[in-house]
């Protein structure tokens, strides 16, 4: 890890050097010359796909080029982003992922790619916060009820995901941790099945990214009990963080980023990250963001970088200490 970390930095370093030069290569005078490709290893409509597709609109305006989304769905993200670790580091294939691409290093042994030596972040694009939602008009009257409950009756309870190894999953089992208490995972296929059985009150809670809690909470169908983030959201304004529950270092962010091939020379990726930046500060941008729920997260590559390699070695030992595995 140490080796991965030492490599992220240097490459961060190198870009820093390079964003003030005016032309020093042929890459920075001519990059973009022709059609971007953006794949986002997800399904069209779901979050990183919204926000991929905006960011990419705006990304066209920045860099005088068109910007094609293309969803690459599958395995938890893997297929995605197996076609960008293999593409060429002209910055013509960028990878627009969830926090989900720190984890799956770890789900799947026999990855084709190395998550932090084969790709080069760009800088994150958004964040919002996760929100624990449980069936409205149940016995948890707030997250600390919950808690207390599941304290005194271990393995009484039951969490839900979208499958083992999902967001979800992986954010249900840092709350126990966190807290210090016994639940069970109950997996699902997907995220509208679990959040249906937690509608119908048979699964007591599950960790819901804001732009898909808010309008079911909105509509009276889930009760939100908190929300991971270090302040309160504007679109739920009532409900406590974490930290207000009495959960301290609790948070839950989902995150999405961009990333590209490790190849892609610092020249280009310096011009790509410039453009980013401008891209999500458009007003454009962030009132869609501000729709979904979420934050635009523009990010120095250095900071990035170092995010990633810390929210990965957290996520591996979480993983590795719970005995995820994807699919079981």
């Amino acid at each position: 890890m140490k080796l991965h970390r030492r490599t992220f930095l240097q490459l961060a370093c190198a870009l820093a050097g390079t964003a003030g030069l005016s032309s020093p290569s042929w890459a920075q005078a001519d990059y973009p010359n022709r059609p971007i490709r953006m794949i986002v290893p997800f399904t069209a409509g779901s979050t990183t796909d919204v926000i991929g597709r905006t960011v990419a609109e705006q990304l066209e305006k920045q860099l005088g080029q068109p910007v094609v989304v293309e969803n690459r769905p599958g395995a938890g993200g893997v297929l995605g982003a197996t076609t960008v670790a293999g593409a060429a580091g002209d910055g013509y294939t960028v990878l627009v992922h969830s926090a989900a691409h720190l984890a799956n290093q770890s789900l799947y042994p026999n990855l084709k790619y190395d998550t932090l030596k084969d790709f080069a972040p760009v800088s994150m694009l958004a964040s919002m916060p996760n929100v624990v939602v449980a069936t409205n008009g149940r016995e948890f009257k707030s997250l600390k009820d919950l808690v207390d409950r599941a304290r005194a009756a271990p393995d009484q309870y039951t969490f839900g995901s979208s499958g083992s190894g999902s967001g979800a999953h992986i954010a249900g089992e840092k709350f126990k941790a966190a807290v210090g208490i016994q639940a069970i995972h109950v997996p699902y296929r997907g995220t509208p099945e679990a959040v249906n059985d937690v509608i119908a009150g048979r699964v007591d809670w599950f960790f819901l990214p804001l732009p898909l809690a808010l309008p079911m909470v909105q509509a009276g169908k889930l009760s939100a009990l908190a929300i991971g983030a270090d302040r309160r959201s504007a679109s739920l304004p009532d409900v406590p963080t974490t930290a207000e529950a009495g959960f301290k270092d609790v948070d839950q962010q989902f995150w999405v980023g961009m990333f590209v091939p490790a190849s892609t020379p610092p020249a280009i990726l310096a011009r790509l990250h410039d453009a980013t930046i401008r891209a999500l500060g458009s007003d454009t941008t962030r009132a869609r963001f501000a729709n979904l729920g979420a934050d635009a997260a523009p990010m120095p590559q250095a900071e990035f970088a170092d995010q990633v390699i810390r929210e990965m070695a957290s996520t591996t030992g979480l993983i590795r200490s719970a005995g995820i595995r994807a699919g079981n």
